[in-house]
């Protein structure tokens, strides 16, 4: 480890380091990275937007139905006491719960990733 540190200091006391790649004035390199903007096509974003919207809202809301009819499970199975059913209600809440999170960060992700394109 102290290999490691020994190096790193030596690369960050090193003046050419500091003079070639660090510099910003007049001894700096080039830019190499062009200046363009990535954008998506009006007629391929809006359609995509629908579409995705459309598909986070319907996951969204089988994710709410499936939560409510695993309450619904769980209170039919406590009161005639089958507990295999009630037992499955309760799985079906959490999983309806993960499945909502993981529809409603991933539909986030999807759609900063579109809008930062565009």
């Amino acid at each position: 480890m102290s290999q490691f540190l020994h190096a790193a200091g030596a690369l960050l006391n090193d003046p050419h380091v500091h003079v070639h790649v660090l510099a910003d004035g007049p001894t700096a390199p080039a830019n190499p990275i062009p200046s363009y903007k990535p954008e998506l096509p009006t007629n391929v974003s809006k359609p995509t937007g629908t579409i995705l919207g459309w598909v986070a809202g319907g996951g969204l809301s089988l994710a709410v139905l499936g939560g409510l009819l695993g309450w619904a499970a769980v209170a039919i199975g406590e009161n005639s006491e089958r507990g295999g059913m009630a037992a499955r209600g309760k799985k079906a809440i959490i999983m309806s719960l993960i499945a909502g999170v993981g529809i409603a960060c991933t539909s986030g992700l999807v759609f900063a990733a579109y809008s930062m394109a565009s």
